[in-house]
């Protein structure tokens, strides 16, 4: 759909990024036809919540099946809520630890869990398990007659050698770090509950999304901008366009299955981060500065299932890079949220 819209050299404002984020597939439209009932995000409110709501009710109207899309969360900042409403999203306020709560949460047939914490975590560690352990229990329990697309993360995998080519869906998970060790966690209570129940699941491991305004190019961009050092402990990275992301997580409703199924999404190649630095800092005009050397491992996944099942993603890693220096370099708006995709000890 609109394939010209993402061949463009620059985004202007955050009304054209939001356009493009939400511009589904076909392949997401497809799936949304043919789907029964309504649609419900648990967790609307994080990084990757918004778009992926805004493109499942653009799918809706495009498919003609006026299904109701349900977004929850505890709490929204008021720009957030107007922007969910304005899209057609039906926002519902609930604090989903609350069994009770949960339990008063429309029957959507088709259930998007994106809830978790992960930035805070250290120091937290008793929150973290919970919300990302014991919610996906009462969850998997609560939706049980529903098909459930669950995100979780490649952490899950601890680290890899590059020269691997990432992790893929049948290596066993070694994660590091309490809020590794619950992503994990929250991967067995939908397992153990996708069996006992029946559900139809899958699970996403994702590393990493990207936009214009978060991501792990944004981290390198502005840290260059700033005339800051990029540590090169951690030598290489997956980017993936969150437009992408949103419409392949749509599309993991035609795979979901019991046992649950787990695949991996993230870009196709593995970036070296000094390279996509000079790139950056050619594009802004600045003179990057290093620091450290390259380790033999880092997080990375291999994506080519996902490739297999919904093609190449339509935003290339260089178009990418050259969208982020240009929104950097025009001071566009920022979320203001690091990803600390370099971290190395599971403490986040």
């Amino acid at each position: 759909m609109a394939a010209d819209l993402f061949k463009v050299d620059s985004i202007k404002d955050v009304a054209q990024l939001e356009d493009m984020l939400s511009t589904p597939t076909q392949g997401a439209i497809d799936s949304v036809g043919k789907a029964k009932g309504d649609w419900i995000v648990l967790g609307v409110g994080g990084k990757l919540g918004p778009a992926i709501a805004h493109m499942l009710k653009r799918c809706v109207d495009a498919a003609g099946t006026k299904a109701k899309v349900y977004g929850v969360d505890k709490v929204y900042s008021p720009t957030m809520e107007k922007d969910l409403k304005s899209w057609g999203i039906e926002t519902l306020t609930c604090d989903m630890l609350d069994t009770a709560a949960l339990a008063k949460l429309p029957d959507a047939a088709n259930v998007i869990f994106l809830a978790g914490m992960k930035f805070g975590a250290t120091g937290n560690e008793a929150l973290t398990w919970a919300m990302n352990v014991y919610l996906p229990a009462i969850v998997a329990q609560r939706f049980k007659n529903s098909r459930i697309v669950v995100m979780s993360s490649g952490n899950a995998y601890g680290m890899r050698n590059i020269l691997t080519g990432g992790s893929q869906e049948q290596m066993p998970l070694n994660p590091n770090g309490d809020y590794a060790m619950s992503c994990m966690g929250r991967e067995r209570m939908f397992q153990h509950f996708s069996i006992a129940n029946k559900t139809p699941t899958t699970i996403i491991r994702l590393n990493y999304a990207v936009e214009l305004r978060y991501g792990v190019l944004i981290d390198l961009a502005t840290r260059i901008m700033a005339d800051k050092e990029i540590d090169l402990s951690t030598g290489v990275v997956n980017v993936i366009w969150q437009g992408d992301v949103s419409a392949m997580v749509i599309q993991c409703f035609d795979i979901a299955a019991t046992p649950a199924t787990p695949i991996n999404f993230a870009g196709p190649e593995l970036l070296n981060v000094r390279q996509v630095c000079e790139q950056l800092g050619q594009l802004l005009g600045k003179t990057v500065r290093f620091a450290g050397a390259e380790s033999p491992t880092a997080f990375v996944n291999n994506s080519m299932q996902s490739q297999y099942l919904w093609g190449y993603p339509r935003v290339d890693a260089g178009r990418l890079v050259r969208w982020t220096a240009d929104w950097i370099k025009r001071g566009c708006p920022l979320h203001g949220k690091p990803t600390h995709f370099a971290t190395r000890d599971g403490k986040y």
